[in-house]
């Protein structure tokens, strides 16, 4: 065999020794890049997303509106979002409390739910009643639907004690005398106690026309209430 042709063979052979051969076909640098560039996008959308979810709420409103720290630092670690604390200055706005503030995230948080119920509260209080009867009614869990029948009913002269019996009615789905009804009973001069009583008894709307027209017979609150006997408690 002729010498030249054995060392050109044996160059060959340790050429391939010292680079093995790859199954993967070589990637050109612009097709890496092009492989690259949706997936580091992705990444920093995550971040992006991942960040702004980290960033506080920005709670130093409180502060201005003259809240105490105890209550800004326990609605802090309630984890408001930006829509409750707005809620929350319109409540402490129209007079609530801070404590009051504080009580109403809770029972939200207690339903897994957001404060999202600021603005009745306000017309609440505007309407006359009082913070712990809110409360009370928060408590129910009717503040919302609800808000604009008890905001009525306090407009029209009733008390807290017999919205607070009707709200607890309306809360058990029994039937109970809407706002309308009891403030025409009050408009012929039915007592404050006559009208909690009725609500009381369960008697339904549909006896409010019956019980008028009694009044302007001369009833007094006495006979209607006989007549109207029901379940009295």
């Amino acid at each position: 065999m002729p010498l030249g042709f054995s060392a050109s063979r044996s160059a060959v052979t340790i050429a391939s020794m010292r680079t093995p051969l790859s199954p993967w076909p070589a990637l050109r640098p612009a097709r890496v890049l092009r492989r690259a560039v949706p997936l580091l996008s992705l990444v920093f959308c995550v971040a992006v997303s991942g960040c702004q979810r980290l960033k506080p709420v920005d709670t130093t409103v409180f502060d201005r509106m003259g809240m105490g720290y105890s209550a800004i630092q326990t609605l802090r670690g309630l984890h408001l979002d930006n829509n409750e604390v707005n809620e929350i200055i319109t409540a402490k706005q129209a007079g609530f409390s801070d404590d009051g503030c504080v009580a109403l995230v809770r029972l939200a948080r207690g339903r897994n739910e957001k404060f999202q119920t600021g603005e009745d509260v306000g017309d609440l209080l505007k309407a006359g009643m009082s913070e712990p009867s809110i409360l009370e009614l928060a408590q129910l869990n009717v503040l919302g639907l609800w808000t604009g029948e008890a905001q009525t009913m306090r407009l029209a002269g009733l008390s807290d004690r017999i919205i607070l019996e009707a709200a607890h009615r309306h809360a058990a789905g029994e039937t109970v005398l809407s706002g309308a009804s009891l403030a025409n009973f009050k408009n012929t001069g039915m007592s404050e106690a006559a009208l909690l009583q009725l609500v009381r008894r369960g008697v339904s709307d549909s006896e409010a026309p019956t019980i008028i027209a009694l009044r302007h017979r001369g009833w007094s609150d006495a006979m209607i209430l006989r007549r109207y006997a029901g379940s009295a408690r």
